[in-house]
């Protein structure tokens, strides 16, 4: 079983204030790739005494403990998830700046192959695909 955002910060010994444990519940009930504003605004509804400092000062120390990973989409916005999440990769909607997540067997496989090919075994790999939605007659 996986250990919740909260216990690896615990296990990796971080002083864990009542406001990083906000945080820390906010990430984990994510189902985005929230910026640090979003994150701010998610944590004060929680507790109206977190500072946006706060904030970013949290996300940077999880970042830096292997807790989150931090994500860059070309949009000027840091956007974070859990360091421990199932592997994934990732679509950006360029009109509307939606991240969608998906994982492709056939894309594993020839990253893998080509690692092999030049003589790597592959240990890990980000992937990020931007676009814009077709439309209807152009599928």
């Amino acid at each position: 079983m996986t250990l919740t955002i909260l216990e690896r910060c615990e296990a990796k010994g971080l002083r864990m204030t009542e406001q990083r444990r906000v945080i820390a519940q906010v990430l984990e009930s994510a189902a985005d790739h929230p910026d640090v504003e979003v994150l701010y605004s998610r944590a004060c509804a929680v507790d109206p005494k977190i500072s946006l400092a706060t904030v970013y000062r949290t996300v940077k120390l999880f970042d830096e403990a292997g807790i989150l990973d931090k994500l860059e989409f070309g949009d000027g916005r840091a956007r974070y998830e859990d360091a421990e999440r199932d592997h994934h990769d990732h679509l950006i909607d360029l009109t509307t700046g939606e991240v969608i997540e998906f994982v492709d067997g056939e894309i594993e496989a020839l990253q893998d192959k080509i690692a092999r090919r030049l003589g790597y075994r592959l240990k890990g790999h980000r992937l990020e695909l931007f676009g814009v939605k077709l439309k209807a007659g152009d599928r």
